[in-house]
């Protein structure tokens, strides 16, 4: 359900863009296929991380026919530091297999197809389309589900309630920028436990203003940068 006004909602994307005009995917990638394996690798994980053993990944198996062909123990310690390696050695070998025996080693650009891939679910699905293909889409990470409560654009921590929820608030040509700039700001001030209300951009507009630390330079001593 979306609680939201859309003046809210538009307001907080014109500061978060004045904030953080570079806000990106984090993400290292030359290609779709990079991206889409490094999505995979982020789950429950950071991206500095995923982007310290990306390096070795690509530089040895840059695309599905190497990647697939890769010997399983090789990969598993080159991505060992991300945690659940073994599950997302599975499924980064699985998918390129899937893709080359199925789609001729090429990444696919649409939903339907890349939620049938190993690994993949419609957030990294999305994650690719919006940054590899400038396809608009919605991506729910844990970042925009918490913002988007905090902001009062829905009541729903599901990942599909929340999808559309903040796709209903926003012109479709915008989702992906918005999410970007929501994560960052989810990244860097309104964390999870303590978040740096005094310090915010947004503290005249948020509902829930006033959970963190209000004082400015107490507040100021919470931002941060992504942790690696």
């Amino acid at each position: 359900m979306t609680h939201g006004d859309s003046r809210q909602a538009a307001e907080v994307n014109d500061r978060l863009g004045a904030q953080y005009p570079d806000a990106r995917c984090e993400l290292d990638f030359n290609s779709a296929f990079q991206l889409l394996v490094a999505t995979v690798l982020s789950a429950q994980s950071t991206d500095r991380r995923v982007n310290s053993v990306t390096r070795e990944l690509f530089e040895s198996y840059p695309d599905a026919v190497a990647l697939a062909g890769a010997p399983r123990e090789d990969v598993e310690r080159i991505v060992g530091p991300v945690g659940f390696f073994r599950n997302k050695t599975t499924a980064i070998i699985g998918l390129s297999t899937r893709l080359v025996d199925d789609f001729d080693g090429v990444v696919p650009n649409t939903l339907e197809e890349l939620v049938t891939l190993p690994g993949v679910g419609r957030k990294t699905a999305n994650v690719v389309l919006g940054d590899a293909f400038g396809t608009p889409g919605v991506t729910p990470d844990t970042h925009l589900i918490r913002l988007s409560n905090r902001l009062g654009w829905t009541n729903s921590t599901t990942p599909d309630v929340v999808e559309r929820a903040v796709g209903e608030l926003f012109d479709p040509r915008d989702w992906v920028q918005v999410c970007h700039r929501v994560i960052w700001h989810g990244r860097r001030c309104c964390h999870a436990r303590g978040p740096a209300c005094g310090a915010c951009v947004l503290g005249d507009i948020c509902p829930s203003y006033g959970i963190g630390e209000t004082d400015p330079e107490k507040a100021r001593t919470k931002l941060r940068e992504p942790r690696a």
